[in-house]
């Protein structure tokens, strides 16, 4: 996979959930508390934490995974918690990209975060939050990613953070099943997927599901859309240049790609799925915008491959199953197709033995494997083990990140400076969506840098 990135300084540096609270010495006999009951370590093979055996202590991580996820995640790192006797207490947020800074500025910084937006990042270490990783990490980091993914958590050469998960986020949902009844067939070109929108549009069916809410982060996946449709309409380094402000966020490149996803999602025949027309956009979740794919609803939902943890377990993903996915096609048959995705970044705010111990851990092949084993989830680490992928669309994630042919581009409004890509374009596109003139928002936007 090749990974593209601005040129500039700046490196390009997702839900409530519980905490596991262990408490031990050693890896003997555990006797501690994971949801009120006593771990019992004689059964477990500790050795792959004898270097961070008997450190003991309590670490606090802070992100917007909640829910499921969250607790596949807790899952994850149980048996490093009971071995090692570091307890692990975990908060996730769905309002983490606003409430961080907010924490961070008064004195109550977690000792670890999952950080989405390599902006995000830069701003926490430029206002002096954010400590270097330790040697440790540093070396994992080194060995497991390329320089490009370390890029990302890189500032001024000092690297702030290890890649955690990775995301393709150019994935359009839809029902085999739905497809099938209908004879509809993958489009291969974006005019082939425009024809499927008016096939089944005419059929009495919205074909596009759509939603833009997501608490303090509302409007977020609209600018997936622009940022895919532009890879699409003007190419990686028009991409580049937007993002490096080397072009303005108003210039006619920009806007035409508004242009084109104007045409899916603010006609009134092609969306709001079950929900509505296109004002209902603002106020759907994309946790729950996508669900009608299941009977009917709608036939198409951009959003990322980490969708899939929104689905009951008794959905199956296949590509014969009840949902799956493809890539968003290009314009033109045979066109090289860009892939954007994005990913988190486990970024230190304290410097103690045991902290340092967990994020060690956590940028190891050893915890890609237990977190990829838990499901709905992918890492770019190059020495993850596909077998411990079992979900199909990890498995389709997978193949797609790390194909050589892949050009992957990392999600421009998270790379962006914060007051700008996850501020007011964020909000700038709600008020696209429901009705403000593409030339208000993109002047909105262009004032900001």
């Amino acid at each position: 996979m090749r990974h593209t990135r601005s040129s500039t300084p700046r490196r390009h540096a997702l839900l409530a959930a519980g905490c596991a609270v262990l408490l031990a010495s050693g890896c003997g006999y555990l006797s501690g508390e994971d949801d009120g009951g006593t771990v019992d370590t004689s059964g477990m093979d500790c050795s792959p934490y004898e270097q961070w055996a008997d450190i003991g202590g309590t670490v606090t991580m802070y992100a917007s995974i909640r829910d499921e996820e969250a607790e596949r995640m807790r899952r994850s790192w149980e048996e490093f918690s009971a071995c090692t006797g570091i307890a692990i207490e975990y908060e996730g947020s769905g309002e983490f990209e606003a409430q961080l800074p907010i924490r961070l500025d008064g004195g109550n910084a977690p000792d670890l975060a999952l950080i989405p937006q390599p902006g995000l990042l830069q701003r926490v270490v430029e206002d002096g939050h954010a400590l270097p990783v330790s040697d440790g990490v540093r070396a994992n980091a080194e060995a497991g990613w390329g320089e490009d993914w370390r890029g990302y958590a890189t500032v001024d050469g000092e690297l702030y953070g290890s890649p955690y998960g990775a995301n393709m986020k150019s994935m359009v949902w839809y029902s085999p099943a739905f497809f099938d009844e209908n004879g509809y067939e993958v489009p291969q070109t974006w005019d082939e997927m425009m024809a499927l929108t008016e096939d089944i549009a005419a059929s009495g069916t919205k074909p596009w599901c759509a939603g833009f809410e997501s608490g303090d982060a509302t409007g977020w996946p609209g600018t997936d859309w622009i940022e895919n449709v532009l890879l699409r309409t003007s190419g990686g380094d028009v991409y580049e240049d937007w993002i490096s402000h080397d072009i303005p966020f108003d210039a006619p490149e920009i806007e035409e790609a508004f242009d084109l996803t104007g045409d899916i999602l603010l006609d009134e025949e092609y969306v709001n799925g079950t929900f509505g027309g296109p004002d209902s956009i603002a106020v759907t979740s994309f946790q729950e915008a996508g669900l009608p794919l299941l009977d009917g609803g709608c036939g198409l939902y951009l959003m990322g491959s980490f969708y899939a943890a929104n689905f009951d377990e008794g959905v199956e993903i296949a590509e014969d199953g009840d949902v799956y996915g493809f890539v968003l096609p290009p314009l033109e048959e045979g066109a090289q197709v860009p892939v954007m995705g994005g990913g988190e970044f486990a970024v230190p705010f304290s410097d103690r033995p045991e902290v340092n111990a967990f994020h060690e851990y956590l940028s190891t092949a050893d915890y890609a494997d237990s977190r990829a084993s838990e499901g709905a989830w992918v890492s770019a680490h190059r020495d993850l083990d596909p077998s411990t992928l079992t979900d199909p669309t990890d498995q389709f994630t997978q193949q797609v990140l790390t194909d050589p042919d892949t050009v992957f581009y990392f999600d421009a409004s998270d790379s962006m400076p914060s007051a700008v890509g996850t501020d007011v374009f964020w909000s700038g596109m709600v008020d696209w969506v429901t009705g403000t003139p593409t030339g208000d928002v993109l002047e909105s936007v262009e004032s900001a840098w």
